[in-house]
């Protein structure tokens, strides 16, 4: 039995409304009544001054395993997260093959067993081959472990498709979870539509190509009354769309990324493709309109998008490289930088809400809280240390980040997995 005790730290924990200056006390992976009596052999942990916060997770990020290790693994992705404060992610399925039966499911489930340092949550696709044509086999990729569906990295563009798959992912009480982008309209655009791109002479990524997808989800959402997810949001107008429908009682949920937030199409002026991602950074318009959306709770999630690349894939034309960028590491530092320290948009106890009942809720996960019983996930954080981001310590694969050399206030300095420490400052 390991039993550690961490001691006079700023318990915050939203499932419990909880937010005080306490003990918190981890036996056998589990968490465990501090008064309880837990003999002699107690590891204890001086939290003065930190917060100690159910253990985060992130429900979006790219693994690249089975097919593409050479941008990231299940166990270096991990190590990352780890690294990032985060003890649960949630791996989207646009691998090589991608995750679109039980034997691929269970092929990742085994891996993240045996190699990976945090709780990895497989989702499955919504489509075979995540191509958009036909259904994948959703009842067995439920059995088989799957805690969503979603064709990230692609949306599926036919309505009827999707709304079958909703009545199907419905059976299993499976939320869905949609890129959102119209293909017609975004044809080729590699950056935001706007005065920006027009200047470049980059082929644009036009806002409605987003905001037309999240009315398409909110309609059926409605139709079915299957929870639907619209992932990393990026503009003006999907954020008045969720705030409407929410309002209606209408189970749309949304997140945002913080590279939505920190940068806008300005960024790109460089031609330098860390700053290429998908849905593009839009204009400083879209980002206040993403910033009131979290101030008033219309945006209930967090997330990274964490995608990685190869660096040679990445040092082409911009027009060529592929879309997306690293994120697990620096997403806690951003947020708590520009969302508490900044702009002052949102509170401590709202920012681990966020990152922890949230999206525990949205996929029926038994994590996401520090009720006594739930396994002994936990992150500390320091919310005012000061530290400046390295590429070159990163623990992924890849190296392809904007935020190289920023200065950030806030991260997490230790991450406890079912009781154990993972990865400490």
């Amino acid at each position: 039995m390991t039993t550690t005790l961490l001691r006079n730290g700023r318990v915050i924990d939203p499932a419990n409304q909880r937010d005080e200056i306490a003990d918190v006390l981890l036996v056998d992976g589990r968490i465990a009544d501090p008064s309880t009596p837990h003999g002699k052999k107690v590891e204890e942990i001086d939290c003065t001054g930190l917060v100690v916060a159910p253990g985060l997770i992130d429900i979006h990020v790219h693994f690249r395993e089975p097919g593409q290790s050479a941008k990231e693994t299940i166990a270096s992705g991990a190590k990352a997260a780890a690294a990032g404060g985060f003890t649960s992610v949630v791996c989207m399925p646009n691998t090589s093959p991608a995750i679109d039966s039980a034997s691929v499911v269970a092929w990742v489930m085994d891996k993240a067993r045996d190699e990976a340092c945090v709780n990895v949550f497989p989702t499955g696709a919504i489509t075979k081959g995540i191509a958009g044509a036909e259904l994948a086999p959703i009842g067995s990729m439920f059995k088989a472990g799957i805690v969503a569906l979603t064709d990230d990295g692609k949306c599926v563009q036919n309505h009827e498709l999707m709304r079958r798959a909703l009545e199907y992912a419905r059976m299993f009480d499976l939320p869905v979870m949609d890129h959102c982008q119209d293909y017609n309209l975004v044809g080729k655009g590699v950056m935001h539509e706007g005065a920006v791109s027009a200047a470049l002479g980059l082929e644009g990524w036009p806002a409605v190509g987003e905001e037309i997808i999240v009315q398409r989800n909110a309609q059926l959402a409605e139709l079915t009354g299957t929870p639907i997810h619209c992932q990393h949001l990026s503009a003006a107008g999907s954020v008045r769309i969720l705030r409407r429908v929410r309002g209606r009682g209408i189970p749309l949920t949304g997140e945002v990324c913080p590279h939505h937030i920190a940068l806008t199409d300005k960024s790109v002026r460089a031609f330098d493709t860390n700053y290429k991602m998908n849905p593009p950074l839009r204009t400083a318009q879209d980002v206040d309109a993403l910033l009131e959306g979290i101030a008033d709770g219309t945006v209930t999630i967090l997330a990274s998008d964490h995608a990685p690349h190869c660096e040679f894939e990445k040092e082409v034309e911009f027009d060529m490289a592929p879309f997306g960028i690293l994120g697990l590491e620096t997403e806690l530092g951003l947020f708590l930088d520009i969302l508490i320290h900044k702009k002052k948009v949102i509170d401590l106890p709202r920012l681990i809400e966020m990152y922890t009942l949230n999206p525990a809720r949205l996929l029926k996960l038994d994590r996401g809280t520090l009720s006594v019983g739930a396994p002994a996930d936990v992150t500390l954080i320091n919310p005012g240390l000061e530290w400046t981001v390295d590429k070159h310590a990163s623990f992924s694969r890849s190296r392809n980040t904007p935020f190289h050399g920023w200065e950030l206030k806030g991260r997490a300095v230790r991450t406890i997995v079912g009781g154990k420490t993972v990865w400490a400052v």
